[in-house]
Formats: structure tokens, C-alpha cells, sequence
């Protein structure tokens, strides 16, 4: 009898032994499986070191080639807008041959200088300051001879300012391409001058 009870019990603490064991292998599958998130969080890393290198292509612009790029932008602009008003609003023929050539011409650069910008990662200005819209709209409200006069001064002044402009950066920008496209553009500014002067002496 004795010998049966010790059976018994000796069979019911193996059954309870097994059991433990079960429970500790499932607590160890557990824990391998707490692993895995932890490397796919590393892996995410990488999309942002992508980034960083992305951004590190863009073109490196000194504060002359951006001075330049900016005031370039903003003048081009003008011109074609005020020479849109000389091809209505002025009565000499010649003032009228003279704001068509600064629509096309300058049509034409601010194009090359958006090309420009584009390729170097560059944002433009794209529109007019407080000082250049003035002069715009000053000049709105003129018309006839008085226009022609007012239209061929400022555009004497300007252009002798652009040329001082483009030369500068032809000689102190750093961005090569920007170099060129002054360089490329001084001639056109220099007839342009030529032109405004006679326009000038024709309307005085």
C-alpha cells in the first residue's frame, strides 16, 4: 500500500515537472520573438541618410553669385513689363521699336537665367521690389511724349546700372554657368544702352 502511494505521487510530480518545462520553452519563444522589431527599426535609418545626401548636391552659390542672380531677376522682369507699356503707350516710333527689342531680348535672358536657376537648385525672385514697382507704376500713368521721355530716361539709367551689375559678377561670381550667362549678356545690355540714348536724344 505504502509503496503504491509513493508511485502516485512520484508519477504526479514528473507530470508537474513537464508541465514547468513547457512553460519556460514557451516563455523563451517569446522572448526570440521580442528580437526582430528592434533590427527593422536600424533598417528604417536609411531613407533619411538618402535625403541628407540629396540635398547635399545642391550648387554652392557665394553672396555675390545669389546678389546677382536676385537683382538680375528682378530687372529682367521690369524690363519687359515697362517695354509691354512702351509698345502701347508711347507715340514715337522709335520708343516703340525700342520697348519691343527690350521684351524680346529680355524675354530671352530671363529665360536662360531660369534655366540657370533650375540646374543649380536656385529659387528666384518672380516679381518686382518696392523700388522697381514704383518706377512701374509711375510710368503707367504717362502717355505720349511724356511717356517717350520717361520711358528712354529710365531706360538709359537702368541699363548703365545692369552693365556694372553683369560686369562685376563676370569678374567676383564663383557659380561658373552664372559667370557665363553675364558675360554672355553684357553685349545685348550694351546695345541696348546705345539704343535707349539715341531714343532719348530723338524725344527731347
Amino acid at each position: 500500500m505504502r509503496n503504491s502511494i509513493l508511485t502516485v505521487f512520484a508519477a504526479t510530480m514528473l507530470m508537474v515537472g513537464c508541465k514547468k518545462n513547457e512553460s519556460t520553452a514557451g516563455y523563451q519563444s517569446t522572448d526570440t520573438q521580442t528580437v526582430s522589431p528592434a533590427v527593422t527599426d536600424k533598417d528604417s535609418i536609411k531613407p533619411a541618410d538618402s535625403a541628407a545626401t540629396n540635398t547635399a548636391t545642391t550648387v554652392s552659390l557665394s553672396e555675390q553669385d545669389k546678389k546677382f542672380a536676385d537683382a538680375a531677376a528682378k530687372g529682367g522682369i521690369m524690363e519687359v513689363m515697362m517695354g509691354q507699356l512702351a509698345e502701347t503707350n508711347a507715340s514715337n516710333p522709335a520708343v516703340k521699336a525700342l520697348g519691343q527689342m527690350m521684351v524680346k531680348d529680355h524675354t530671352k535672358a530671363n529665360d536662360e537665367l531660369k534655366q540657370w536657376a533650375s540646374k543649380a537648385g536656385y529659387t528666384l525672385p518672380s516679381g518686382l521690389d518696392a523700388d522697381k514697382q514704383k518706377k512701374y507704376d509711375e510710368l503707367k500713368t504717362k502717355k505720349g511724349t511724356e511717356f517717350d521721355r520717361k520711358y528712354t530716361e529710365l531706360m538709359v539709367d537702368d541699363h548703365k546700372k545692369d552693365i556694372e551689375e553683369f560686369k562685376k559678377q563676370s569678374a567676383d561670381g564663383t557659380e561658373t554657368s552664372l559667370k557665363s550667362f553675364a558675360s554672355n549678356t553684357l553685349p545685348t545690355l550694351e546695345h541696348h544702352l546705345k539704343e535707349s540714348e539715341k531714343a532719348k536724344a530723338a524725344v527731347k
